[in-house]
């Protein structure tokens, strides 16, 4: 356990650090502290700090700079959120897609690092459907969610159908098919698919297909703003390896969805430091992420990713306030 000394210094420390990028000396400690120490006593607690593996040496440096382990001390018990900061920002409601994308560049804009969102389910409930002829054996469907999103496939049928066929099927599903998921959809067609005419029976089958392939889709769904606001961050434009390392991070969009899966499972904000586990596996990035509601159900995840050197107390507070704008957007666009 560290002493009260021990957390303000150690608390400085950081809190220098993270804003001037430098090792810390025991002078420059001194005057961040407020402590009135001689530098022989701040050094010999670095050096306790050290040894608790809190704090290190990096190459021939005097200073001292945090670890994984002094950046989760810090925001676990010496982090202050101020408030109020961000109240003025604004997501209208929109379609869920243009929400999420919207608040992906907010948080890069706002954090100027990586934003990203972890984009709900797609919903396989169906609101309506239609179906309209392009050419001969080509059909787009449009299927619209409860929500209001609506999705948009080329399809190509065996058979031609006319525009007065494919007004009748879409009539027919619109009457008895609605409100259910894709799920019961196809379930039902495998039981009545004798009794149905059969170009409707052909039609279901294929919107059923389409909904089912966008539902696939979602997972992919990783919605980044702003990765290139990392070129400019001194942390990575002297170690080319460590830029690399994350841009495969971001592109490997699979390893994204399970940190954010990670993130969402529990209620607000939640800081994974890099190093710390393998949860983050790359040392120099942190994520601070928060899970978004849809009419009081988590349907979703998003945050910050950026160096271990961040402002916690900001980053907190630009991904609490966006998780919100983004709940309200989505559970208003009705």
């Amino acid at each position: 356990m560290l002493d009260d000394r021990a957390k303000l210094l150690m608390k400085a420390l950081v809190e220098r650090y993270i804003a001037d990028g430098q090792p810390v000396g025991s002078r420059t400690l001194s005057r961040a502290s407020g402590l009135e120490l001689s530098p022989a006593t701040i050094r010999n607690v670095m050096s306790d700090l050290e040894e608790m593996g809190l704090i290190v040496s990096p190459h021939t440096s005097a200073g001292r700079i945090p670890t994984a382990r002094g950046y989760r001390l810090f925001v676990d018990t010496m982090l202050t959120v101020p408030k109020g900061e961000f109240t003025g920002q604004r997501l209208a409601p929109d379609q869920p897609q243009r929400v999420i994308s919207n608040a992906a560049h907010l948080l890069s804009s706002l954090s100027q690092f990586v934003g990203v969102v972890l984009a709900p389910r797609r919903s396989s409930v169906f609101r309506h459907i239609e179906f309209l002829r392009l050419s001969e054996r080509r059909l787009l469907v449009i299927i619209v969610s409860p929500d209001g999103d609506v999705q948009n496939r080329v399809i190509h049928t065996e058979q031609d159908y006319s525009q007065s066929q494919l007004v009748e099927a879409a009539n027919f599903l619109n009457a008895h098919y609605v409100g259910m998921a894709i799920e019961e959809v196809r379930e039902r067609l495998q039981r009545e698919v004798e009794s149905l005419q059969s170009e409707i029976a052909t039609l279901m089958q294929a919107a059923v297909k389409v909904n089912s392939d966008a539902i696939a889709e979602e997972r992919d769904g990783v919605v980044i703003s702003g990765e290139r606001n990392l070129l400019a961050l001194s942390d990575f434009s002297s170690d080319m390896g460590q830029l690399r390392r994350a841009f495969e991070l971001f592109e490997q969009k699979a390893q994204l969805m399970r940190l954010l899966d990670v993130a969402g499972q529990a209620e607000g904000v939640r800081i994974f430091i890099g190093g710390e586990s393998q949860v983050v596996p790359f040392e120099d990035l942190s994520i601070v992420s928060a899970p978004y509601e849809v009419d009081g159900q988590i349907v979703g995840t998003l945050g910050v990713i950026g160096p271990t050197r961040m402002a916690y107390d900001r980053m907190i507070q630009i991904v609490d306030i966006t998780s919100k704008l983004v709940s309200n957007a989505l559970s208003h666009q009705k």
